[in-house]
This record gives structure tokens, sequence and C-alpha cells, in this order.
């Protein structure tokens, strides 16, 4: 199925060069907050929500990398950026690439924070199909239950991510669900990424592990890697 991109939900604040901020699965922009803060004094920050996320548009089928990064370019064509710092953490790192490579004139920045370049191993392939499976007969909440100490160790975050993840739509879970499982290996083409990037890594990560960062750093042409200790996903 050939899915057209969608008009995204977005929030706008500050001035100066564009820096756009991609959330990951299942989240939305709200995450974003506390950097949004801190950035706003020195940018032009757009937080959207994903496609299937948050209070953007939720379509059928499967949200491709590249589908979310057309809606992402569709976006700031509507708000005249022309070029922009592109921010991903975990799944909108993966966007985050895939717009790199579809459309490297309009980017001026790549930061990558909890993310990495990698398909998904079999073993990961196989278990976001479970958790597919899992959403269908169970709800999201049930999977985003499952997930979250995975994300955090911090049970002062527990509620209120728990509450952010189970308020995705079940399609929107399923649909990033099956585009991160068939999402194509992004490391032979990074060197072609000719802007600045950061790779941002948590040393306490149990979702990306610090070796795949450590690899994606070294393959970007101006990349380098920024390590925090005892930080988790």
């Amino acid at each position: 199925m050939d899915l057209e991109p969608v008009d995204l939900y977005y929030e706008e604040t500050g001035q100066g060069y564009p820096v756009v901020l991609l959330h990951g699965y299942p989240l939305n922009h709200t995450i974003w907050n506390p950097v949004v803060e801190r950035l706003k004094e020195h940018a032009r920050v757009i937080t959207p929500d994903l496609r299937g996320h948050g209070q953007s548009p939720v379509t059928d089928g499967e949200y491709s990398m590249r589908l979310m990064a057309e809606d992402v370019h569709t976006l700031l064509k509507k708000l005249g950026v022309q070029k922009a710092v592109v921010v991903g953490h975990s799944m909108g790192g993966y966007v985050s690439l895939a717009f790199a490579r579809a459309y490297p004139n309009c980017l001026g920045g790549l930061a990558m924070v909890a993310s990495q370049a990698e398909a998904d191993s079999p073993e990961k392939r196989q278990a976001r199909y479970i958790a597919i499976e899992e959403v269908g007969r169970k709800g999201v909440r049930a999977v985003a239950k499952k997930m979250l100490p995975k994300l955090t160790p911090r049970k002062d975050l527990a509620p209120e991510l728990l509450d952010m993840m189970q308020k995705t739509p079940k399609k929107g879970v399923i649909g990033a669900l099956k585009g991160m499982a068939e999402r194509p290996d992004a490391l032979e083409w990074l060197a072609e990424i000719a802007a600045p990037a950061v790779v941002i890594a948590g040393e306490g990560d149990v979702i990306i592990p610090i070796e795949h960062s450590r690899t994606m750093a070294q393959m970007l042409t101006r990349g380098w890697l920024m390590e925090l200790p005892h930080a988790s996903h």
C-alpha cells in the first residue's frame, strides 16, 4: 500500500536556526518538553507528532521510515524551512536517517539519540511482530507496560511515560512496529551524510547497545560520539 504524506500536528517556539525534534516509539512530541525549554532561547524549535502518534493523523498499513521522513519534509515545506538540524530519539533517529538520505540538501545537522543505523536483527524483527500480535490481543497498555522498564529505571518517570505510551492509537503502534521491523540497513551509506552529526548514547541503554552508537559515529564523515554515563534509553 502506497501511502501519501499527512499533515503532522506540531508545536513551534523560539527563534533562530530551525531544529526539529523527532520523538521515539510509542511516544509523542511532549517527551521533548524539557529539551525545548533549553533550546528555545537559541533556536526555532519544531516538535511534531509523527504519523499515528500523539495528535497526528492515524493511517492504516506500515509506517516506513521513509514515509515518516516524507511527512516531516512536508511539514518543513509548509513552515517555509529550507534546512534544519534534525534530532531523532530511538525511532525518531531512524526517521532522521531516512530524512538525511532522501533530503540531503535540507539537512543542516543531525543528532541521533539512543538510536542506530543497523536494520533489525532477525531476533529483534521477530520480537516486533510478536508485539504486533500482543497489541492486537491485549491492547497498547499491555505492550507499553512490558516495554517501560527498558526505557528507564527511574520510577518517578514511569507513570508519565506509561500514560503517554498507552494513549498512542493501536493502528499507530502497529504501523510503527511494522515500519521499524522492515527498515533497511543504513550503515553502508552513512559516510554520504555531509552535515555534521552527533551520536548520543546512554551507557545504561539496554535497547540500543552502545557498540551500535560507536560504530555509527565512526562511519559518519563528520560524526562524533557523546557517551552519557548511567543514562538509559
